[in-house]
Protein backbone atom coordinates (compact mmCIF):
# COMPACT_ATOMS: atom_id res chain seq x y z
CA UNK A 1 0.00 0.00 0.00
CA UNK A 2 1.17 3.47 -0.81
CA UNK A 3 0.24 6.51 1.09
CA UNK A 4 0.76 9.56 1.46
CA UNK A 5 -0.89 12.24 3.46
CA UNK A 6 -0.98 13.34 7.10
CA UNK A 7 -1.83 10.85 9.06
CA UNK A 8 -4.01 11.45 12.24
CA UNK A 9 -3.81 8.46 14.39
CA UNK A 10 -5.72 7.42 17.72
CA UNK A 11 -3.58 8.18 20.61
CA UNK A 12 -4.47 4.70 22.92
CA UNK A 13 -4.78 1.44 19.51
CA UNK A 14 -5.75 -1.23 21.35
CA UNK A 15 -7.98 -4.05 19.37
CA UNK A 16 -11.64 -4.07 19.15
CA UNK A 17 -13.38 -7.64 19.47
CA UNK A 18 -17.20 -7.40 18.20
CA UNK A 19 -19.00 -9.68 15.84
CA UNK A 20 -21.17 -9.67 12.71
CA UNK A 21 -24.57 -8.36 12.96
CA UNK A 22 -25.49 -8.24 9.52
CA UNK A 23 -23.96 -8.63 6.21
CA UNK A 24 -26.25 -8.19 2.24
CA UNK A 25 -24.79 -7.09 -1.23
CA UNK A 26 -25.31 -3.56 -1.74
CA UNK A 27 -24.67 -3.63 -5.23
CA UNK A 28 -23.48 -6.52 -8.02
CA UNK A 29 -19.67 -5.82 -7.11
CA UNK A 30 -20.04 -4.62 -3.75
CA UNK A 31 -20.33 -6.49 -0.45
CA UNK A 32 -21.64 -5.31 2.97
CA UNK A 33 -20.65 -6.25 6.73
CA UNK A 34 -22.33 -4.97 9.42
CA UNK A 35 -20.27 -5.43 12.48
CA UNK A 36 -20.52 -4.69 15.77
CA UNK A 37 -20.88 -5.66 19.95
CA UNK A 38 -18.55 -5.89 22.74
CA UNK A 39 -15.51 -4.31 22.53
CA UNK A 40 -16.32 -2.33 19.27
CA UNK A 41 -20.14 -1.23 20.74
CA UNK A 42 -18.27 0.18 23.91
CA UNK A 43 -14.97 1.59 22.59
CA UNK A 44 -14.88 2.27 18.36
CA UNK A 45 -15.11 6.33 18.04
CA UNK A 46 -15.88 7.50 14.42
CA UNK A 47 -13.86 10.07 13.09
CA UNK A 48 -15.26 11.10 9.71
CA UNK A 49 -13.97 11.27 6.37
CA UNK A 50 -11.74 8.00 5.45
CA UNK A 51 -11.36 6.50 8.74
CA UNK A 52 -9.58 3.36 8.04
CA UNK A 53 -8.86 0.42 10.04
CA UNK A 54 -7.34 -3.19 9.81
CA UNK A 55 -9.51 -6.09 10.24
CA UNK A 56 -9.16 -9.30 11.80
CA UNK A 57 -11.40 -12.40 10.61
CA UNK A 58 -11.08 -15.83 10.77
CA UNK A 59 -10.08 -17.86 8.16
CA UNK A 60 -12.20 -20.67 6.39
CA UNK A 61 -12.34 -23.65 8.97
CA UNK A 62 -11.51 -21.49 12.31
CA UNK A 63 -14.33 -21.36 14.62
CA UNK A 64 -12.11 -18.97 16.93
CA UNK A 65 -10.65 -15.55 16.48
CA UNK A 66 -6.68 -15.73 18.22
CA UNK A 67 -5.50 -12.29 17.89
CA UNK A 68 -1.98 -11.55 18.70
CA UNK A 69 -1.19 -9.67 22.35
CA UNK A 70 0.23 -6.34 21.44
CA UNK A 71 -0.19 -3.71 18.48
CA UNK A 72 2.97 -3.10 18.13
CA UNK A 73 5.76 -4.14 15.63
CA UNK A 74 6.31 -6.97 18.16
CA UNK A 75 2.59 -7.88 18.00
CA UNK A 76 2.89 -8.18 14.32
CA UNK A 77 5.48 -10.11 14.52
CA UNK A 78 4.16 -12.71 16.95
CA UNK A 79 1.47 -12.29 14.28
CA UNK A 80 3.34 -13.76 11.12
CA UNK A 81 4.88 -16.37 13.30
CA UNK A 82 1.28 -17.77 14.36
CA UNK A 83 0.86 -21.15 12.72
CA UNK A 84 -2.24 -20.48 9.96
CA UNK A 85 -3.96 -22.80 11.80
CA UNK A 86 -4.55 -20.09 13.97
CA UNK A 87 -3.83 -16.95 12.29
CA UNK A 88 -6.64 -14.79 11.40
CA UNK A 89 -6.90 -13.10 7.89
CA UNK A 90 -5.26 -9.38 8.18
CA UNK A 91 -7.20 -6.47 5.35
CA UNK A 92 -7.48 -2.57 5.53
CA UNK A 93 -10.61 -1.63 5.09
CA UNK A 94 -12.21 1.72 5.73
CA UNK A 95 -15.49 2.46 7.51
CA UNK A 96 -18.21 2.95 5.37
CA UNK A 97 -20.78 4.16 7.54
CA UNK A 98 -21.71 4.28 11.48
CA UNK A 99 -24.12 4.21 14.35
CA UNK A 100 -24.44 3.54 17.35
CA UNK A 101 -22.37 0.60 18.75
CA UNK A 102 -22.37 -0.20 15.01
CA UNK A 103 -19.76 0.06 11.81
CA UNK A 104 -20.43 -1.00 8.38
CA UNK A 105 -17.67 -2.70 6.25
CA UNK A 106 -18.19 -2.27 2.63
CA UNK A 107 -15.66 -5.28 0.39
CA UNK A 108 -15.51 -5.46 -3.32
CA UNK A 109 -17.06 -8.66 -4.63
CA UNK A 110 -14.09 -9.90 -6.84
CA UNK A 111 -12.67 -13.22 -7.71
CA UNK A 112 -13.72 -16.63 -6.34
CA UNK A 113 -15.92 -16.27 -3.29
CA UNK A 114 -17.30 -20.44 -2.71
CA UNK A 115 -16.69 -21.95 0.57
CA UNK A 116 -12.73 -22.11 1.15
CA UNK A 117 -11.87 -19.80 -0.58
CA UNK A 118 -8.99 -17.58 1.72
CA UNK A 119 -9.79 -13.90 1.02
CA UNK A 120 -11.60 -11.00 2.78
CA UNK A 121 -14.00 -10.89 0.06
CA UNK A 122 -14.77 -14.55 0.69
CA UNK A 123 -15.40 -14.07 4.40
CA UNK A 124 -17.62 -11.03 3.86
CA UNK A 125 -19.79 -13.80 1.07
CA UNK A 126 -20.06 -16.47 3.89
CA UNK A 127 -19.90 -14.54 7.19
CA UNK A 128 -22.85 -15.44 9.60
CA UNK A 129 -24.50 -13.32 12.04
CA UNK A 130 -22.46 -13.88 15.85
CA UNK A 131 -19.18 -14.50 13.37
CA UNK A 132 -15.95 -13.41 15.43
CA UNK A 133 -14.11 -9.84 14.22
CA UNK A 134 -11.34 -7.61 15.75
CA UNK A 135 -10.67 -4.03 14.50
CA UNK A 136 -7.84 -1.47 14.45
CA UNK A 137 -8.59 1.48 14.73
CA UNK A 138 -5.74 3.40 12.41
CA UNK A 139 -7.03 6.94 12.06
CA UNK A 140 -8.26 9.85 9.30
CA UNK A 141 -5.71 10.38 6.18
CA UNK A 142 -8.18 13.27 4.65
CA UNK A 143 -6.03 16.57 6.00
CA UNK A 144 -8.16 19.31 4.24
CA UNK A 145 -7.40 22.68 6.29
CA UNK A 146 -10.42 24.72 4.73
CA UNK A 147 -7.93 26.48 3.08
CA UNK A 148 -7.94 25.47 -0.39
CA UNK A 149 -10.68 26.55 -2.94
CA UNK A 150 -12.39 23.46 -4.42
CA UNK A 151 -12.16 19.72 -3.19
CA UNK A 152 -10.95 17.14 -6.27
CA UNK A 153 -12.23 13.28 -4.80
CA UNK A 154 -11.07 10.21 -7.43
CA UNK A 155 -11.54 6.76 -6.93
CA UNK A 156 -12.21 3.81 -8.41
CA UNK A 157 -14.77 0.77 -6.75
CA UNK A 158 -11.79 -0.31 -3.89
CA UNK A 159 -11.92 3.20 -3.04
CA UNK A 160 -15.36 4.04 -3.08
CA UNK A 161 -15.93 3.80 0.85
CA UNK A 162 -13.09 6.14 1.49
CA UNK A 163 -14.26 8.49 -1.30
CA UNK A 164 -17.92 8.48 -0.07
CA UNK A 165 -16.60 9.23 3.91
CA UNK A 166 -14.80 12.18 2.55
CA UNK A 167 -18.07 13.72 0.42
CA UNK A 168 -19.65 13.09 3.46
CA UNK A 169 -17.25 14.97 5.86
CA UNK A 170 -16.93 18.02 3.39
CA UNK A 171 -18.81 21.31 4.69
CA UNK A 172 -21.81 21.97 3.30
CA UNK A 173 -20.55 24.93 1.61
CA UNK A 174 -17.66 22.65 -0.24
CA UNK A 175 -17.27 22.81 -4.29
CA UNK A 176 -15.13 20.81 -6.56
CA UNK A 177 -15.32 17.27 -8.27
CA UNK A 178 -15.43 13.50 -7.54
CA UNK A 179 -14.82 10.99 -10.47
CA UNK A 180 -15.82 7.58 -9.16
CA UNK A 181 -15.28 4.60 -11.26
CA UNK A 182 -17.27 1.35 -10.91
CA UNK A 183 -17.91 -1.98 -13.08
CA UNK A 184 -21.34 -1.15 -14.35
CA UNK A 185 -24.26 1.05 -14.13
CA UNK A 186 -25.86 -0.89 -11.49
CA UNK A 187 -23.08 -0.36 -9.09
CA UNK A 188 -23.60 3.06 -8.57
CA UNK A 189 -24.54 3.71 -5.49
CA UNK A 190 -26.44 6.73 -3.61
CA UNK A 191 -23.99 9.26 -1.66
CA UNK A 192 -24.29 11.98 0.56
CA UNK A 193 -22.31 15.20 -0.79
CA UNK A 194 -22.88 19.19 -1.11
CA UNK A 195 -24.62 20.90 -3.53
CA UNK A 196 -21.65 22.10 -4.69
CA UNK A 197 -19.63 18.90 -5.05
CA UNK A 198 -20.28 17.67 -8.70
CA UNK A 199 -20.19 13.76 -8.64
CA UNK A 200 -19.47 12.36 -12.04
CA UNK A 201 -19.77 8.50 -12.38
CA UNK A 202 -17.22 6.64 -14.66
CA UNK A 203 -19.21 3.40 -15.79
CA UNK A 204 -16.30 0.93 -17.16
CA UNK A 205 -18.37 -1.75 -18.43
CA UNK A 206 -15.43 -3.71 -19.75
CA UNK A 207 -14.41 -6.67 -17.75
CA UNK A 208 -10.54 -6.95 -19.24
CA UNK A 209 -9.84 -3.24 -17.95
CA UNK A 210 -7.75 -2.44 -15.67
CA UNK A 211 -9.88 -1.14 -12.60
CA UNK A 212 -8.84 3.01 -12.60
CA UNK A 213 -7.79 4.04 -15.70
CA UNK A 214 -11.05 5.28 -16.98
CA UNK A 215 -10.83 7.34 -14.11
CA UNK A 216 -6.84 8.27 -14.79
CA UNK A 217 -7.76 9.26 -18.39
CA UNK A 218 -10.93 11.26 -17.27
CA UNK A 219 -9.42 13.03 -14.81
CA UNK A 220 -5.66 13.85 -17.09
CA UNK A 221 -8.63 15.14 -20.01
CA UNK A 222 -10.99 17.05 -17.72
CA UNK A 223 -10.70 20.98 -17.46
CA UNK A 224 -10.89 21.24 -13.59
CA UNK A 225 -12.04 24.45 -11.53
CA UNK A 226 -9.37 27.18 -11.23
CA UNK A 227 -7.46 27.91 -7.74
CA UNK A 228 -6.22 25.89 -4.82
CA UNK A 229 -7.45 22.42 -4.53
CA UNK A 230 -7.58 19.82 -2.06
CA UNK A 231 -7.22 16.73 -3.75
CA UNK A 232 -8.10 12.88 -2.00
CA UNK A 233 -7.24 9.97 -4.61
CA UNK A 234 -7.42 6.29 -3.69
CA UNK A 235 -7.59 2.90 -5.78
CA UNK A 236 -5.64 0.77 -7.46
CA UNK A 237 -1.98 2.37 -7.64
CA UNK A 238 -1.50 3.34 -10.70
CA UNK A 239 -4.61 5.84 -10.16
CA UNK A 240 -3.47 7.89 -7.33
CA UNK A 241 0.14 8.13 -8.86
CA UNK A 242 -1.10 9.00 -12.28
CA UNK A 243 -3.46 11.54 -11.03
CA UNK A 244 -0.98 12.69 -8.48
CA UNK A 245 1.86 13.62 -10.97
CA UNK A 246 -1.07 15.43 -13.03
CA UNK A 247 -1.95 17.63 -10.79
CA UNK A 248 1.45 18.46 -9.46
CA UNK A 249 2.96 19.18 -13.50
CA UNK A 250 -0.40 21.69 -13.13
CA UNK A 251 1.44 23.02 -10.06
CA UNK A 252 -0.52 21.97 -7.50
CA UNK A 253 1.13 21.68 -4.02
CA UNK A 254 2.04 17.79 -2.89
CA UNK A 255 1.00 19.00 0.55
CA UNK A 256 -2.36 19.72 -0.89
CA UNK A 257 -2.66 15.96 -2.32
CA UNK A 258 -3.75 12.84 -0.50
CA UNK A 259 -3.09 9.94 -2.10
CA UNK A 260 -2.99 5.78 -1.51
CA UNK A 261 -2.69 2.91 -3.52
CA UNK A 262 -4.63 0.34 -2.13
CA UNK A 263 -3.77 -2.25 -4.61
CA UNK A 264 -1.77 -2.95 -7.29
CA UNK A 265 -3.18 -4.46 -10.69
CA UNK A 266 -1.35 -8.13 -11.36
CA UNK A 267 -0.11 -8.33 -7.80
CA UNK A 268 -3.24 -8.76 -5.92
CA UNK A 269 -7.19 -8.02 -5.87
CA UNK A 270 -9.05 -5.02 -5.28
CA UNK A 271 -9.86 -4.66 -1.55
Amino acid sequence: MTRSSTLLKPVDQRLLRGEVLARRRVTPHMLRVTVGGGELAAAFEPRGADQWFRLFVPRPGQDALHLPSGVDLKGYARYLTMPESRRPLLRNYTVRATRPGEVDVDLVAHGDLTPGTVSAAGWAARCEVGSPVALLDEGVTFADDGTQDWTLVVAEESGLPAAAGVLAALPRDARGIAFLEVPTREDVQPLEAPDGIEVRWLVRDDPHAVPGALALRTVTAAALPTGRPYAFVVGEQALPQGVRRHLVAQGVAKTDIAFCGYWKHGAGPAR
